[in-house]
């Protein structure tokens, strides 16, 4: 609607946009989630394999996972968490009860938020019936446990460092990069993967090359003196003995 001005215009204001508040921080590591959500969750089914005292048994377990949002410096973002731990009802037994138990204990302790922890203390239960050996460690060595609750213990993390959520050694993945591989397998369609022995190796020879780097002050070694066993640097193009004793290989 049209509105005429008869009066002089001594002065105006352009009204500014009303701001939105920032977005307070909530860590979706630790938001709480009151129970399992209705419908399907991505599950990743296991058998886990293992020898101790009364010979070899195998147990099956499902873990299941689902997005989390959350607020990182103002910004909403999403990754992905353990929601439930479930053993298959087929395999209930006298002798396995502690393992359902174990796996209601470590679903509440996921919606709570504090699962690696949970996962942690159950690796250091012990028993007196010896050692358990399960799974293989990263040099392809056999892995031996305090107990079986340690050794379904170790599976479980190494179900969770495949699905990126852990590290191999069990340790939290910091939630940044929680975010960048949740963000990862929205653009590439399929979830993190974790690297190859060889892409391992050479990591940590790049590492341990990149190390030594910074850690040379003095000028480059490039042999041993034939006379003192000193080292040998390079000066006006000729190696030459570092130790003092004179010897260079150009006479």
């Amino acid at each position: 609607m049209a509105v005429e001005i008869k009066s002089k215009i001594v002065s105006y204001s352009v009204k500014k946009a009303v701001e939105a508040p920032p977005l307070a921080d909530e860590n979706p590591l630790t938001v709480r989630i009151p129970s399992r959500p209705e419908g399907t969750l991505e599950a990743v089914s296991e058998k886990i394999s293992y020898v101790g005292a009364e010979g070899r048994k195998k147990v099956y377990l499902l873990v299941s996972f689902m997005p989390v949002e959350g607020v990182l410096d103002g910004k909403r973002v999403v990754i992905e968490r353990p929601v439930e731990f479930f053993f298959p009802s087929g395999q209930l037994s006298s002798e396995h009860q502690w393992i359902t138990a174990t796996m209601r204990s470590l679903s509440l302790a996921a919606r709570g938020g504090y699962v690696t922890q949970a996962v942690a203390d159950l690796r250091k239960v012990a028993w007196d019936k010896g050692l358990v050996r399960c799974g293989m460690n990263r040099w392809g060595k056999p892995m031996f446990h305090d107990s079986e609750v340690a050794a379904i213990a170790w599976s479980i993390q190494q179900i969770l460092y495949r699905r990126g959520f852990l590290d191999q050694d069990g340790n939290q993945v910091p939630v940044e990069e929680l975010v960048r591989r949740y963000a990862h397998r929205l653009t590439h369609g399929h979830p993190w993967q974790p690297p190859t022995p060889e892409e391992e190796a050479q990591a940590e020879q790049q590492a341990k090359a990149a190390a030594a780097e910074e850690k040379s002050d003095g000028p480059t070694v490039v042999g041993h003196c034939p006379e003192c066993r000193g080292e040998l640097i390079m000066m006006d193009g000729c190696p030459t003995c570092y130790a003092g004793c004179g010897w260079s290989k150009c006479g």
